[in-house]
């Protein structure tokens, strides 16, 4: 029997995860949502201030921009009465982005009731592939 609860809109992910405040990582970082839903999420984030000292963007931030799309995708997925906690990321750096934003799509590779693991693809303006990671966000039930 598929569950009944009622899924949060992406509006009470963001402010129950407090996210919009200008107080977190991803707002520093210029993290916008595009899409979101338990089964798809789009955001973008500039490059300019998110770079290395080549001038390159810089790994960390796309693992920044990968942990936020699998975080709230996690907290869309299991609910109100749940919080989610990253345990597991890996990335794999294909290019590198030099300027304008970079696109993070991620989808679900398995969503269950204790455990969420997300896909996410981020690309350039170009739509080259800069980055796959994934993301395992542990579920905690209230």
């Amino acid at each position: 029997m598929p569950d009944q609860t009622p899924q949060p809109n992406l509006d009470e992910v963001l402010a129950f995860m407090n996210m919009g405040t200008r107080k977190t990582l991803s707002d520093r970082m210029g993290i916008e949502f595009v899409e979101a839903s338990a089964q798809r999420l789009v955001a973008t984030m500039p490059v300019e201030g998110n770079t290395q000292p080549y001038g390159l963007l810089h790994g960390g931030a796309s693992c920044v921009l990968a942990e936020t799309l699998g975080s709230v995708g996690s907290a869309l997925h299991a609910g109100k009465d749940a919080i989610t906690l990253g345990i597991e990321i890996n990335a794999t750096h294909h290019r590198s982005a030099k300027s304008g934003l970079v696109t993070g799509v991620a989808t679900p590779v398995h969503l269950g009731r204790s455990l969420a693991t997300y896909e996410i693809v981020i690309t350039d303006e170009d739509d080259k592939r800069v980055c796959t990671a994934r993301l395992s966000c542990m579920i905690k039930r209230a």
